[in-house]
C-alpha cells in the first residue's frame, strides 16, 4: 500500500503544477497517469509546437514547457506511477480514500485532485500498425535530432501529422507523409510548408502493412483508387490519426459530469468529499479552457485541500517569494 497526502490523477501541465504546489505546502504526493510518459496532451500531440499564452513566456515550445514543469514538480519528490489508470475509489471512515489502479496498485491518500485534461485518450486504430509487434512505432515524437539517419513514415492528415512531417523533414534521412484523402485538415500554412519541404507526400492512400522483426524495415502503401501498392523504406512509423477521448472509470465515481467535464465549485471541489479537480476536465459558469487557467485551478485546489487535511493552516499560503526555505528544501536530493 502506497500512502500520501494527495493523489494527483493526470500528469499533464495542471497535474505537474499541482504536484509542485503540493510540495510547496509540505504535502506528499503520488501522481498516476494512464500514459507511459509525463506531460499529457502537450507531450503526446504537439511537443514541437510553440505555445504563446503562458504568462512570462512570450513563446515556449511544448516539450520545453513540459520539461520545466517536470523539473518544478520533481522538487516535491513525488511518487510517479505511469501506464496505470485509477479505476476505483473507496472512502474510509477517517475521511481518507483508497484508490486502486488498473494494475492493482493501492494508494491510500488524504485527498485527490483529478487533472486528467480531456480524460483518458487513446490513439485511433491503424490496423497495419496495430498488427505489428516490433519496435519503431513512435506514438510520441521526441526531439528532431533523434531522427537523424532514419527513414520516417508519418500517417495522417491533421495538424499533428503535418507538424511532425515538417519538423523531421530537415533532420531525418527521408520523410514520407501518407494520408488517405486528397485534402489535409491541418492548417493551410503548415500544409504549404510541408509541400515545399523535402517530405514526400502520398495522398489517397493507406498503409497496408508494416514489416520488420525487431524494428520496422519497410511499409506497404496501397493506392486507394487503384490496386497498385508500393514498398517504402522505413525505420520509424509515426501514426498520427488523432485520439479518442473518454473519462473512463471517472464516470463511476459519483461526480457530477456534463459532457466530458466534471462540475466543480469555486474551491475546485467536486461534491464528493476530498475529491477535487483542475484543468480542462473541470466545468463551472464562465470557465475558460486555457492552460494558464488550469495552473490557477491547480493552486486553488491544493490550497483548499491543505486546510482540509491540516485545519490549523490557512488557505492563503503566503507569497512564494517569501518561502525560499520551503522551495529550496524540496529541491535537495
Amino acid at each position: 500500500m502506497i500512502t500520501c497526502d494527495i493523489l494527483i490523477i493526470g500528469a499533464g501541465p495542471a497535474g505537474l503544477f499541482a504536484t509542485y504546489y503540493a510540495g510547496m505546502r509540505g504535502l506528499s504526493t503520488v501522481v498516476v497517469d494512464s500514459l507511459s510518459h509525463l506531460g499529457g496532451q502537450v507531450a503526446a500531440l504537439y511537443p514541437e509546437k510553440f505555445i504563446y499564452d503562458v504568462a512570462g513566456l512570450p513563446a515556449v515550445r511544448g516539450r520545453d514547457l513540459i520539461s520545466g514543469l517536470i523539473d518544478q514538480a520533481q522538487s516535491a519528490r513525488p511518487r510517479i506511477i505511469l501506464g496505470e489508470e485509477c479505476t476505483t475509489l473507496d472512502d474510509q471512515e477517517d475521511g481518507s480514500i483508497i484508490a486502486t489502479t488498473s494494475a492493482g496498485t493501492s494508494i491510500h491518500c488524504g485527498a485527490i485532485v483529478i487533472t486528467g485534461g480531456i480524460g483518458r485518450f487513446t490513439p485511433r486504430p491503424l490496423p497495419a500498425v496495430d498488427a505489428y509487434s516490433g519496435g519503431g512505432i513512435h506514438r510520441v515524437v521526441g526531439p528532431a535530432e533523434e531522427y537523424a539517419g532514419h527513414d520516417v513514415v508519418v500517417v495522417g492528415g491533421g495538424d499533428s501529422a503535418v507538424d511532425w512531417a515538417n519538423m523531421l523533414a530537415e533532420t531525418a534521412n527521408s520523410v514520407t507523409l501518407v494520408h488517405r484523402r486528397a485534402r489535409f485538415t491541418a492548417h493551410e500554412s503548415s500544409v504549404e510548408l510541408v509541400r515545399n519541404s523535402r517530405c514526400r507526400i502520398i495522398t489517397d492512400a493507406e498503409v497496408l502493412e508494416v514489416a520488420g522483426s525487431a524494428t520496422v524495415q519497410h511499409v506497404v502503401i496501397k493506392d486507394a483508387k487503384q490496386a497498385d501498392s508500393e514498398v517504402v523504406p522505413a525505420s520509424i512509423v509515426i501514426p498520427a490519426l488523432g485520439h479518442i477521448a473518454s473519462l473512463g472509470p471517472v464516470t463511476g465515481w459519483g461526480l457530477t459530469i456534463t459532457g466530458r467535464q466534471i462540475e466543480v465549485g469555486t474551491d475546485m471541489s467536486t461534491g464528493r468529499p476530498r475529491v477535487y479537480a483542475a484543468g480542462d476536465i473541470t466545468d463551472y459558469p464562465g470557465k475558460v479552457r486555457l492552460m494558464v487557467v488550469g495552473f490557477g485551478e491547480a493552486a486553488t485546489a491544493i490550497n483548499n485541500i491543505t486546510v482540509v487535511l491540516r485545519p490549523n493552516e490557512n488557505v492563503f499560503p503566503g507569497h512564494s517569494s517569501e518561502l525560499p526555505r520551503l522551495v529550496s528544501a524540496g529541491s535537495e536530493g
